[in-house]
């Protein structure tokens, strides 16, 4: 089961990679995560994890498990059963902005039911996940040019 969210925003897509890297200070951007805690050092790379806290949830350690510098990021991270699988796909548009994309994609046993039971929360998680980089990134732009 996937669940997608799509956005435009209006900064280049290097500045909408920093903040998609810079996974620590992700609690600064969405009221969806509590805390993030990079369990090694360095940049990102596959095999990178980090111990998310998210409110109402167990804490879980995600792992890297693709990176295509400044343009495509993943993670999983398996509960009760079901591997969760964080994308982050940012693509370059026209007018010197940015498409993100955020999808999680749910599998294993029970994860169609568990989707459908939490899918409602999980697309309303992924949408303001989303609008927080969308927010910083244009505020990051705006403040260089004032």
């Amino acid at each position: 089961m996937r669940f997608t969210d799509e956005i435009l925003i209006a900064a280049p897509t290097d500045v909408v990679w920093q903040l998609t890297v810079d996974v620590e200070a992700w609690p600064e951007l969405t009221p969806t995560i509590t805390s993030v805690h990079r369990l090694d050092a360095g940049e990102l790379q596959v095999g990178s994890q980090a111990r998310i806290v998210q409110p109402r949830q167990r804490p879980a350690v995600w792992t890297v498990t693709e990176l295509d510098a400044g343009r495509r990021f993943a993670w999983a991270t398996t509960v009760l059963g079901i591997t969760m699988t964080g994308t982050h796909v940012l693509e370059p548009t026209d007018d010197g902005g940015t498409r993100n994309t955020l999808l999680l994609d749910l599998a294993g046993r029970g994860s169609g039911l568990f989707g459908r039971v939490v899918g409602g929360a999980m697309r309303q998680a992924i949408h303001t996940e989303n609008q927080g980089f969308r927010r910083r990134a244009e505020e990051f732009v705006a403040g260089d040019r004032a």
